[in-house]
């Protein structure tokens, strides 16, 4: 059973003053979350968590996981636009992007960002449309092949559009060492949210291996080894949460027989989490609004797919509490809807819940990461809210609803 983090009475309150839908995320949650992560890789004195924007580009939460001890991982101009204007400066914030436009990569380095090349001919390209190398930068491996450890969200790495081959990340290292680069980083990302504590320690072993391999045939000290995302979060209520402490336990282990065994002890360990760090802390807040009783039972709510498009996307499971109905027994079967025209704007399918009547208050768990920010405007749908659930109790409002004017505001013309 998933408890939710905001109780009836509270939801009374807060719906009391915002209209349904929104999401809603949990500030304490989120920092005692932040604060096992860097307990859990405390033995690396380097260690930072470079927390992956796309999850949730919400100011007012990247300014927690500042105030936390995070940097930020980037992959667009705008959001190294929005981290600058967060407060996040130079080596705070990695770049890692893919089929990347000169402009951003000239931003990035205007901004003192460590780059993180995707691709062996990128190195030829910056040179050519930005120009020198940052004295810092890194590069994205792929192993190929198939990991050990995966699922349906991300292909198996030989299929994957991200990374350099073996031998493209040693002959990168050397043009990148003879343009004038002084500190080297590696990164990989080869999975994604995966509940296994033995993900990551077996990708720091590739990871580590590959550092040695490196120094081995070039001569170059890699400075970091950033091990990406992957961590996952259960969704289901019956799946057993991933052990920080474990994972960062068999991370450790692994450095000390690869790299510390290789005279390597002062490599630091970066790690880039979105969905580990944030999903579990958010939920989306809607409102039963229709029923239609034919060849099955449905519940129509005032969300949709535009405000949480996992579920469409990926046919993922979010969970669903209906407020105040916790302890009610499961006895009714539902899809939830929303309103698009779309079939499968479906938040569940044939999903058990109890019975649900017009303006009960759903929640729609773990949306904390990859759920507003996946929002969009189809059929003229409106961007919700943000709230923010603060550790005093209290509530904010951190993004408001977009209006029709917002919808508005790009067109040039009305034909």
């Amino acid at each position: 059973m998933k408890v939710p983090f905001v109780t009836k009475s509270q939801l009374d309150q807060i719906t009391a003053q915002y209209p349904t839908p929104f999401h809603l995320y949990d500030e304490k949650g989120i920092r005692e979350n932040a604060r096992r992560l860097n307990a859990a890789f405390a033995w690396n004195p380097g260690f930072r968590e470079y927390f992956a924007v796309k999850a949730t580009p919400t100011p007012a939460i990247l300014k927690i996981l500042a105030e936390e001890g995070c940097g930020v991982d980037c992959s667009s101009l705008v959001e190294l636009e929005l981290s600058e204007k967060c407060g996040f400066t130079g080596k705070n914030i990695m770049f890692s992007s893919n089929a990347t436009p000169a402009e951003e990569y000239r931003y990035a380095k205007q901004l003192g960002a460590i780059i993180n090349f995707d691709d062996f001919t990128h190195l030829a390209y910056f040179r050519e449309n930005v120009g020198d190398f940052p004295e810092t930068v890194c590069c994205r491996f792929n192993p190929g092949g198939s990991f050990q450890v995966t699922n349906d969200i991300m292909d198996t790495p030989g299929d994957a559009k991200y990374g350099m081959t073996r031998d493209q990340m040693i002959e990168a290292f050397r043009i990148l060492r003879d343009g004038g680069v002084k500190h080297f980083g590696i990164h990989a990302f080869l999975a994604s949210n995966v509940l296994s504590n033995e993900y990551y320690p077996l990708l720091a072993r590739v990871m580590f291996q590959l550092a040695v391999d490196i120094k081995r045939e070039t001569g170059i000290a890699v400075s970091f080894v950033n091990l990406s995302g992957g961590i996952g979060i259960p969704y289901r209520p019956d799946e057993t949460p991933c052990d920080i402490m474990v994972i960062g336990e068999g991370v450790r282990r692994a450095y000390e027989e690869i790299l510390a065994a290789e005279g390597m002890g002062d490599v630091s360990i970066y790690t880039e989490l979105g969905r580990f760090m944030l999903a579990p802390y958010g939920c989306l807040v809607a409102r039963a609004l229709h029923f239609k009783h034919i060849y099955k039972e449905y519940v129509g709510l005032d969300a949709c797919a535009a405000n949480l498009m996992r579920p469409a996307m990926y046919g993922a499971y979010h969970h669903i509490t209906v407020s105040g109905k916790e302890d009610k027994p499961c006895d009714h079967i539902y899809d939830v809807t929303g309103s698009l025209c779309e079939n499968n704007d479906k938040f569940a399918i044939d999903r058990p819940l109890p019975e649900i009547e017009y303006g009960d208050l759903i929640i729609i768990h773990d949306t904390g990461a990859h759920g507003h920010s996946m929002g969009y405007n189809y059929n003229g749908k409106l961007r919700s809210a943000e709230l923010l659930l603060c550790c005093d109790g209290s509530v904010r409002m951190i993004r408001r609803a977009e209006t029709a004017d917002d919808y508005f505001a790009t067109i040039r013309d009305f034909i």
